[in-house]
């Protein structure tokens, strides 16, 4: 492959974006300081020796840039910032020396680049992501809510908590202070409006997961015990384009696999590393725990959920749900602490869900 003349490493900002650019040829560097738009970018990089590289870091200026350049001919490399090799005495940290650093390792190939997502695959993590968050608010309004009853001695027993029954239990509540009557007033209807919220989101990502783009990917996934219409949805746009893994190397990528020290003969692992895509592996981890049920056959739901799926992925979902079950067995019977044995069936579990993502389809 042609290495490109001149490499060319982008500090972004939002309101500016510093640029290294290195030739090849001479060694001669060009600095700049150019204003964050794409058409500036591109006019100063039409001024350098061609061919040109580009490289920059993942960041919250997101990757419209990188789209640009590449719909104009120009390769762009998203850098992942937690691999970035920096030296480990250097205590100077400047704009122009990222910029700097990342020039110099295009131009070694020594970059480990983030995959870029199409617009519409990000639009739909963003509809993921905005659920997320919708859930983690609602979690959170909940439990201030039960915390400032609790702390009025007010402790609900007629069963399952914040179903039906519980929300005209919290309705009937009332109190004569004036100020606690206001604060319990707001408390509860930011749970109802927050779980309003998480329902809507809900219903547009079931609409879009039933768009054909991503139709047949949510079906397959959902052949797996604890992969419902939304985390099958949600994996599939948190990961994009998972034939860049393997079945072992999907783990890694999700921070799944367990920290290790080594060094001559001794050997030390520690808890697992937590790279990656943090929303895709808590979707993983939460999925684990249905698997520790008994599977002597397929419930109700799950065989809604097969019905629509081909056979292929059908029987491989049921070969992966006897598998996980019977891990779980193992792990028991070996007296494993639940959460680290749930964490063991998450990695296990996201190579079943790659071997259904990249199960090819049957004629």
């Amino acid at each position: 492959m042609e290495r490109e003349r001149t490499s060319v490493g982008l500090d972004v900002h939002a309101r500016s974006v510093v640029a290294c650019a290195i030739d090849g040829d001479t060694g001669e560097l060009t600095r700049a300081r150019l204003c964050p738009q794409p058409e500036v970018i591109l006019g100063w990089l039409r001024e350098l020796p061609g061919p040109v590289a580009v490289a920059y870091e993942a960041g919250p200026t997101g990757f419209g840039l990188a789209r640009f350049l590449a719909s104009q001919g120009v390769r762009c490399v998203v850098a992942a910032p937690s691999k970035l090799r920096r030296p480990a005495g250097d205590r100077v940290k400047t704009d122009a020396k990222d910029a700097l650093l990342l020039a110099r390792l295009l131009r070694l190939g020594d970059i480990v680049a983030v995959a870029v997502p199409s617009e519409q695959q990000e639009a739909a993590r963003d509809l993921v992501r905005a659920r997320e968050d919708a859930r983690g608010d609602l979690m959170r309004a909940r439990h201030r809510t039960s915390k400032l009853l609790l702390r009025q001695g007010i402790v609900y027993s007629g069963g399952t908590a914040w179903t039906e029954t519980h929300h005209q239990w919290l309705r009937r509540q009332t109190f004569d202070l004036t100020g606690l009557a206001v604060a319990y007033d707001s408390a509860l209807e930011t749970v109802l409006l927050t779980a309003d919220r998480r329902d809507r989101l809900d219903k547009a990502i079931t609409a879009m997961a039933a768009d054909p783009a991503w139709s047949p990917m949510v079906t397959r996934l959902s052949c797996l015990r604890g992969v419902s219409t939304l985390t099958g949805f949600a994996l599939a746009v948190e990961i994009g384009d998972w034939s860049r893994f393997t079945g072992s190397s999907i783990g890694t990528f999700l921070g799944l696999v367990p920290t290790e020290s080594s060094s001559g003969g001794s050997r030390s692992q520690g808890s697992i590393t937590k790279t990656g895509n943090t929303h895709a592996r808590r979707l993983l981890v939460e999925a684990a725990w249905h698997h520790r049920r008994p599977y002597p056959t397929p419930s109700k739901a799950l065989r809604g959920r097969w019905d629509a799926a081909p056979a292929a992925a059908r029987a491989r979902g049921h070969a992966g749900n006897q598998r996980l079950h019977q891990r779980w067995q193992t792990f028991t019977d070996r007296k494993k602490r639940p959460v680290i044995a749930n964490v063991a069936i998450a990695r296990e579990l996201a190579g079943w869900c790659w071997s259904l993502a990249t199960l090819e389809p049957t004629g």
